[in-house]
């Protein structure tokens, strides 16, 4: 049972931040709609935030009023009573970091530690993996011919609930590590609600984010040309890329077999390029408005898909999530410190949670499984070739190779069931010698486009934005209005809520 957004009713449209009329889809409610960045609502919001935080930034007290209130605003548009569920979190966590931080007996940190750990896991579980648990529970028994209730009870999914209980952790665990102290409550609640972030991610560190709280930048030290140019990037990328392959991935994944092997196998590398252009779409936004602001996150992608290992794509896709991980549960695991069952283990478990924090499905198990598999492969392969004192596999080979494991893997991570992932594959083995009308001009240059982009010299963006940072304002302003007119031609109509809601 995935936590999927609803169907989109009802339809209706909405500029997006100025891109003409790009039709916005909305899920469950309308509200879903002040969440999603590419909407005229949240332009008008922004547009009042912005120079608020501007007025009030010299003192922080009242900044952090402020920010906090339109924070909880830009959250409780879609569900208020969710709010609460964010104040409580911001208060659970406080309080056990203070705690800790007072407490002087090791015994009574680590259990304080523990609390909090089991609190979190506790919140996060019944909101994201009740429905799953309890209708798998349900199905098992059903096998059996055993009728089982197990007092089922539809939970809503909170948006950003797994991003902002991740945040939370690795506060109480930096704090009971000694690596950082507990900050007021005021400062807290900003870290843990500051509305970029708040519904995606990045998965923003205590360290990264609270002590720019303190130290404002003058307004005109902040890079604006970069931050425009993130925030029209991540339009591009989501209302462009992504919305152009899911008009081919979503029929083909809906019902592979009414579509022949070569829709089947455009479909999958166009969800690869949909699942990227989505999310880092919406990455690059966020860092694009946090920067408007004053702050700057971190970055979240690194071009993943030139990746040329397993290991090398973790490093380039989501980064926040993989380091996060890293150091907060493969590390305390005990990394690779112990012997190779025990390293393999570790990366296993650590892949197979990530795959579980992705979502509440089987497939999403799979899917990390799958990831940890291709891991331990890959560490066994280096020490043998090492031993053998073989060089490393050619660079296109080892591109090739793992762009197209990533892709097959993508299957499972976008399928709704296994069964629906057997299709997928059966039909890409099985459904060649027939015509393919749904694919057109447009997927195609979609997927070459998000895949090519992933090839541009390092530093070709950061040269880019700096050349047009030296233009005039007013050659900026133009061009920028030029772009967003072209987004709004290319983007089909019909922009979906970000795919990462749903985690």
């Amino acid at each position: 049972m995935r936590c999927r957004p609803a169907a989109a009713e009802p339809r209706f449209t909405l500029l997006a931040l100025g891109c003409g009329n790009t039709a916005v889809e909305s899920t469950e409610s309308n509200h879903w709609t002040a969440v999603l960045f590419p909407t005229v609502t949240f332009a008008i919001f922004f547009l009042i935030v912005l120079p608020l935080n501007w007025l009030t930034m010299h003192n922080p007290r009242n900044w952090r009023i402020m920010m906090l209130v339109a924070s909880y605003l830009f959250y409780a548009w879609w569900d208020p009573w969710f709010v609460l569920l964010l104040a409580g979190s911001t208060l659970f966590n406080q309080l056990i970091a203070v705690r800790i931080f007072k407490a002087e007996a090791p015994r009574a940190r680590k259990a304080l530690l523990w609390v909090g750990i089991a609190g979190n896991l506790a919140f996060l579980g019944w909101f994201k993996y009740w429905n799953f648990f309890a209708g798998s529970a349900q199905d098992a028994a059903g096998t059996l011919g055993i009728q089982l209730d197990p007092g089922f009870v539809a939970v809503v999914l909170p948006i950003g609930i797994s991003f902002y209980t991740f945040m939370a952790l690795s506060y109480i665990i930096d704090t009971w590590r000694g690596t950082y102290e507990p900050v007021s409550l005021s400062r807290f609640a900003v870290f843990l609600s500051f509305f970029p972030h708040l519904v995606a991610g990045p998965i923003v560190r205590p360290a990264e984010l609270i002590p720019q709280f303190d130290n404002p930048p003058d307004p005109r030290e902040v890079d604006a040309t970069r931050g425009f140019a993130l925030i029209l990037g991540g339009l591009f990328l989501k209302v462009v890329l992504a919305s152009t392959c899911a008009k081919l991935v979503d029929p083909v994944f809906g019902s592979p077999k009414l579509h022949s092997a070569p829709e089947v196998l455009l479909a999958i590398y166009a969800y690869a390029v949909q699942i990227f252009a989505d999310f880092a779409g919406y990455s690059t936004i966020a860092i694009g408005v946090a920067l408007l602001l004053g702050f700057r996150f971190p970055d979240n992608f690194n071009s993943p898909y030139r990746a040329t290992s397993v290991q090398d794509f973790w490093r380039r896709w989501h980064m926040t999530l993989s380091r996060w991980l890293r150091d907060y549960l493969y590390i305390p695991l005990g990394g690779n410190r112990g012997s190779q069952f025990e390293t393999e283990r570790n990366l296993m478990l650590t892949m197979v949670i990530g795959g579980l924090w992705h979502g509440a499905n089987w497939t999403f198990l799979f899917w990390g499984a799958l990831h940890g598999s291709a891991l331990i492969v890959e560490r066994l392969a280096r020490g043998r070739r090492t031993a053998a004192g073989k060089p490393p596999m050619r660079k296109w080979l080892a591109w090739l190779i793992t762009f197209n494991f990533v892709c097959f893997a993508w299957i499972f991570f976008r399928a709704e069931t296994f069964s629906q992932a057997l299709g997928v594959i059966e039909r890409l083995f099985t459904g060649w010698g027939q015509g393919s009308p749904a694919i057109s001009l447009g997927v195609l240059a979609a997927v070459a486009t998000g895949i090519g982009i992933q090839f541009l010299p390092v530093n070709f963006w950061a040269d880019f934005q700096a050349r047009v940072s030296r233009f005039p304002y007013y050659a900026q302003g133009a061009a920028a209005g030029v772009l967003l007119m072209v987004i709004n031609v290319l983007g089909p109509a019909g922009v979906a809520p970000f795919i990462y809601f749903q985690f």
